[in-house]
């Protein structure tokens, strides 16, 4: 909805689970190889994410993909089975580390990085590995892959002319929604800001085709479709003073979307907290990445580098978060 529909359907919806097929333990710690934790971190947190770790498990990618070279699907099936079979112990992530520029050119072994940012790239890099046997494909056919329809939703651009009230929409695929922190005190108060419109005028103001002059107007984003897992990063880093934005940011366990949906009616859309990754430190760079990730088990764990230890509720929730990951 809100674009044309797409040409092919790479992936077929229905085959998505996003509750656990397997029950077992948290997996296996990962050891950090060399300034390292910030990856280990956010494979944790993919590990952990129940559609993917379904879909990977299953087997199904390696046993069709026709990839000679690079793939990151195939990279990250490995590295799933291997982790989550291997519970109780700790492994090293060779597999990854070795092939770190071709996931993303600026990460190096031994080197530090930034969590989002690999994230960010990893996540891409699955998502080519699902488009490597279609070429030219339309926006919406691409969007149709098992890794857009796991973390991908749409969100709606809609700018409002203040003279006539005319409107036009722009619809646009995401993977994450970036949660600016400076004037919120929690998640949801930082959504509200978020969705607010803003004004556009003066130097910003709108050639409106109805009026046919420049206008002031306003601009609001909405979710319009709503993801499977949504991904929210808290903008700690880049802010006009620099450094790290420390303070507290209350996070819930359950989060309803409702609120920032398009459509103003309809059913809630309800989502639970599944994994939290930490930048623990007071700056960007030369400190140290951990995650909270709950199992299939339904228990909660702390996992640092490669230390596993069951932790409760009251600890996830209480932590300086970077990342939050939620599953419908």
């Amino acid at each position: 909805e809100g674009m044309t529909a797409p040409q092919s359907i790479l992936f077929p919806p229905e085959e998505i689970c996003t509750d656990w097929q397997q029950r077992q333990q948290a997996g296996a710690g990962l050891h950090n190889l060399g300034n390292t934790s910030y990856l280990n971190a956010v494979l944790q947190c993919l590990t952990h994410t129940p559609p993917l770790a379904n879909y990977l498990l299953s087997g199904e990618h390696s046993q069709s993909c026709g990839q000679q070279d690079f793939c990151m699907m195939c990279l990250m099936e490995a590295h799933v089975k291997k982790v989550l079979h291997s519970s109780g112990s700790a492994i090293e992530p060779w597999e990854v580390t070795s092939v770190l520029p071709r996931i993303g050119e600026s990460f190096r072994l031994g080197k530090e990085g930034d969590a989002h940012e690999f994230l960010r790239c990893a996540v891409a890099a699955m998502q080519r590995a699902c488009l490597s046997r279609g070429s030219n494909l339309d926006i919406s056919s691409e969007a149709s892959t098992i890794i857009h329809q796991i973390f991908g939703g749409i969100l709606r651009s809609r700018v409002t002319c203040l003279s006539c009230n005319v409107f036009s929409d722009d619809h646009k695929p995401f993977l994450e929604i970036l949660l600016d922190i400076q004037a919120a005190t929690s998640v949801t108060e930082a959504l509200q800001n978020f969705v607010k419109a803003k004004q556009l005028d003066g130097k910003n103001c709108l050639k409106c085709r109805h009026c046919d002059k420049m206008v002031a107007a306003s601009k609001r984003f909405t979710v319009h479709c709503p993801p499977r897992v949504l991904t929210l990063c808290l903008k700690r880093f880049g802010g006009f003073q620099g450094g790290k934005i420390t303070k507290v940011v209350e996070y819930p366990e359950h989060l309803d979307l409702w609120p920032y949906i398009s459509q103003t009616a309809g059913e809630p859309h309800l989502y639970s907290l599944y994994a939290v990754l930490v930048h623990k430190g007071k700056n960007g760079d030369a400190e140290h990445y951990f995650c909270f990730v709950k199992a299939s088990n339904g228990l909660w764990h702390k996992m640092d580098d490669s230390s596993v230890t069951r932790c409760g509720l009251e600890t996830v929730l209480g932590q300086q978060a970077y990342l939050l990951f939620y599953v419908r």
